[in-house]
């Protein structure tokens, strides 16, 4: 997905996980999944987000973009879901 290397693109940029910048990014990620796979609830966002870092396969695909984007992605996802 795109919206991966966006979000390492933000990271690198040196913007935080509860920037404006990334926390567009997380809704961005939220509606591609409403609207090719399922509703994506902030509950769902949320143990999606675990499973990005927890999952190693999960964590290793996110992370070809730039090592540690998918903490950045979790953390990012964990802010906008409270």
């Amino acid at each position: 997905m795109s919206v991966f290397t966006k979000f390492a693109e933000c990271m690198n940029n040196g913007y935080t996980a509860d920037s404006n910048k990334a926390q567009a990014l997380v809704i961005e990620l939220k509606n591609y999944i409403t609207e090719n796979y399922y509703t994506c609830a902030k509950e769902i966002l949320a143990g999606l987000g675990q499973m990005y870092v927890a999952d190693e396969r999960f964590k290793n695909n996110i992370d070809k973009h730039t090592e540690g984007t998918a903490e950045f992605v979790q953390k990012a996802i964990e802010i906008y879901s409270k």
